[in-house]
């Protein structure tokens, strides 16, 4: 049985690095999903859950596999023959599965990504990409949607950028208050968006009316 990758902090540098501890090896990880399971009041060591820990293992590899990845990366390779093309880019529609770090239970929504280029585009399969590996990650959605318009910011130097997330939080719908058909809206300017209510009213106008579809 193969060890899972070494964990990686925001920008795809190693945890052991950063000063944070080891990952736990998968050995420990299935253990302590055993632990879980006998908490919850079941037996680990039943026929239908004998390989739950392993399968509940390699699932998290997958749904935070965003921790291996630097989406300042995914940025580098841009575009400058856009015969002058100065208007906003928009993205819009972009589905995601993220997990909320409070209970690490899904959070399941869409994102709109816009930006007004300075001279240079990116590929719109990186925007995308970016988006995942941020979901991929334990989040709250108010850091997810700063994250993302941060580093597009950062690595593109845009005229400006803009980021709405629509997004169920099922920390909310399952659980605790259990209020159903109940999405959360966050939105980042930076720039233009930020300081011309022009051209922030014209992507939101691109975007459409964020809730109407999560959930349906």
């Amino acid at each position: 049985m193969t060890e899972l990758k070494k964990a990686k902090k925001p920008g795809g540098q190693d945890l052991e690095a950063s000063g944070a501890p080891d990952r736990p090896t998968q050995g420990e990880a299935e253990e302590a999903v055993r632990t879980l399971i006998r908490w919850a009041g079941d037996n680990p060591n039943r026929d239908g859950l004998l390989g739950t820990p392993e399968r509940v293992v390699r699932a998290y590899d997958e749904f935070f596999s965003g921790y291996n990845e630097d989406p300042m990366e995914m940025l580098q390779k841009t575009f400058s023959e856009t015969e002058g093309y100065d208007e906003m880019v928009v993205l819009r529609d972009i589905d995601f599965h993220s997990h909320c770090e409070h209970h690490i239970v899904p959070i399941i929504g869409k994102a709109h990504v816009g930006y007004l280029p300075s001279e240079r585009v990116v590929g719109i399969s990186k925007l995308a990409r970016v988006i995942e590996t941020f979901a991929r990650r334990l989040q709250i959605q108010e850091k997810l949607t700063a994250q993302i318009a941060n580093t597009l910011e950062e690595v593109l130097q845009p005229k400006g950028v803009a980021v709405v997330i629509e997004a169920v939080h099922q920390c909310m719908t399952t659980r605790g208050v259990k209020k159903q058909g109940v999405s959360l809206v966050t939105s980042r300017m930076l720039g233009q968006f930020r300081d011309d209510a022009k051209t922030r009213r014209e992507f939101l106008s691109i975007i459409g009316s964020p809730g109407n579809t999560i959930g349906h």
